[in-house]
């Protein structure tokens, strides 16, 4: 076989599909086709580094699960995922089945249950980007375009944008190139790109995120993240095993140092971790929601099971003080990253199961019930607009849509984290904190927080942890309701 410069292509054996009912050996399977040709592209880059242009061009490619079911058997119509609504074909191409190990045999074991058919394990006709086969590799990098006497991609397939892409979250009756429909989400390429992404933005590893995170838009929450994670790792009761920091700093013991970065990332980001994943991530995004669309559009591929925000808010009610709490039950969207991906027009409804955990972890935390609950927790539609002075502009046009929406609080993320949950099928929850009332006089200016506001600072990390441990707790049919669904949906999470 030659491409299209008449080069002869080197490509590792490509075996027979095999069928699998059992999911252990399914995904052992997909371990062994992707490190065959992860291995194989990381050996000829060694060679062509070392040897110059090479006369042969060499490719390898993902392995894929293949799903093909003839019946409309009904499954339980209770479940969200795990099943596809009619008979066809049904493929995706898979990356990293180490990382997804549990994932994918979760997502095999209820097809194969709910449909009484097998899969097949193969080798896919999808390229596998050099670039992304090295971020195996500690030991390799890729030369940057001009490094080389050679060009990469006369000799490697390269990252192709034009196929990765949110084509099958977005849209409606996706269908792969040779015509089978999409059984995941995400193609293995855009799941790739994602995790190369999370690595430089947060600067830990894809494999320490766990499935419960927290988004924030402030530093204190960092440094209460990080104290109350030794107090956890310092209770064996505690069920959480380590922590880990930006450096991919893993410590076990609670007096470590987690030595600060010489340049910290864009995304300082803190894992809490127990056994299967079940820990806490908190992801500092700063300010913004390009931040805020950029982390949830490279944290989504990892698949996990509610993300929420806990920030800092403008309040925009007289009767509300520096440090109460809004639980957010609806969003007013003027952000406008995702305007092309999820129209405004598209209702972002708010998740029962999730403000249920909210509120019943304000409670806990606060030792408030009832009618009292009241005095420090407001629930509203929060505002999320891209103008961090929006208040030093003509007022009136957007008082008046803040009125009418009936908001009660503004930020510059929470809008776009839960309608990026909303749009990747991920439970999402916001709840902020006032931190100043710019309509009402009260500028976040030095000294203007009173000591109630710095108390309840401090509670609210606790009333984010606590509300992922509630989540934690439920069955992840549960938490990943219906709801979050669309006409045609993946039968993987």
């Amino acid at each position: 076989m030659t491409d299209a410069l008449h080069l002869p292509i080197s490509s590792p054996d490509s075996p027979p599909h095999e069928a699998f009912r059992d999911p252990a050996a399914a995904v052992a399977r997909l371990k062994e086709l992707y490190d065959q040709a992860s291995n194989f592209l990381c050996e000829n880059l060694t060679q062509v580094l070392a040897n110059g242009a090479p006369e042969t061009r060499f490719r390898a490619f993902y392995p894929e699960i293949r799903l093909t079911t003839a019946s409309f058997a009904a499954t339980d119509n209770r479940l969200s995922f795990g099943h596809v609504s009619e008979p066809g074909q049904y493929s995706t191409t898979v990356t990293r089945p180490d990382l997804f190990a549990n994932y994918l045999a979760q997502q095999i074991g209820l097809i194969v249950e709910n449909h009484d058919v097998s899969v097949e394990v193969g080798v896919s006709m999808t390229p596998m980007p050099v670039h992304f086969a090295v971020a195996n590799d500690a030991s390799l990098t890729v030369p940057q375009g001009g490094a080389t006497e050679f060009t990469l991609r006369d000799a490697f397939d390269v990252p192709d944008l034009s196929t990765t892409n949110d084509d099958i979250v977005n849209g409606f009756g996706f269908q792969h190139p040779d015509g089978s429909r999409p059984l995941a989400p995400f193609t293995a390429q855009r799941i790739d790109y994602s995790l190369a992404r999370l690595a430089h933005y947060t600067a830990t590893k894809p494999e320490h995120f766990q499935n419960h995170v927290l988004f924030t838009n402030y530093q204190f929450y960092v440094d209460e993240f990080e104290a109350y994670g030794r107090r956890m790792i310092a209770d064996p009761s505690s069920g959480y095993t380590s922590l880990v920091g930006p450096g991919n700093v893993e410590i076990t013991d609670p007096d470590a140092p987690i030595p600060q970065l010489s340049k910290l990332p864009q995304m300082p980001t803190y894992h809490l971790k127990r056994p299967g994943g079940a820990g806490i991530t908190l992801v500092n995004i700063g300010v913004g929601p390009s931040n805020a669309k950029t982390a949830t559009d490279h944290i989504a591929v990892l698949r996990p099971h509610a993300w929420l925000m806990v920030g800092h808010c403008a309040g925009l009610r007289n009767s509300q003080r520096l440090g109460d709490f809004v639980l957010a039950h609806a969003y007013l969207r003027e952000d406008h990253v995702l305007d092309d991906d999820l129209p405004v027009w598209v209702p972002i409804p708010a998740l029962a199961e999730v403000q249920v955990a909210l509120q019943d972890s304000v409670a806990e935390v606060t030792e408030l019930t009832g009618y009292d609950l009241k005095r420090i927790m407001r629930t509203g539609t929060v505002a999320t607009i891209d103008n961090r002075n929006w208040e030093l502009r003509d007022q009136s046009g957007p008082v008046q849509r803040l009125s009418q929406s009936r908001a009660i609080a503004l930020d510059m993320e929470s809008a776009t984290i839960a309608a990026n949950g909303f749009r990747f099928r991920v439970p999402y929850g916001t709840l902020l904190c006032v931190s100043d009332k710019p309509l009402h006089g009260e500028l976040k200016l030095p000294g203007m927080a009173s000591e109630f506001y710095q108390t309840q600072v401090a509670r609210h990390l606790q009333i984010g942890i606590r509300a992922m441990e509630l989540i934690r707790d439920m069955p992840l049919e549960r938490i990943h309701s219906r709801k979050l669904r669309s006409f045609e949906e993946t039968a993987f999470l």
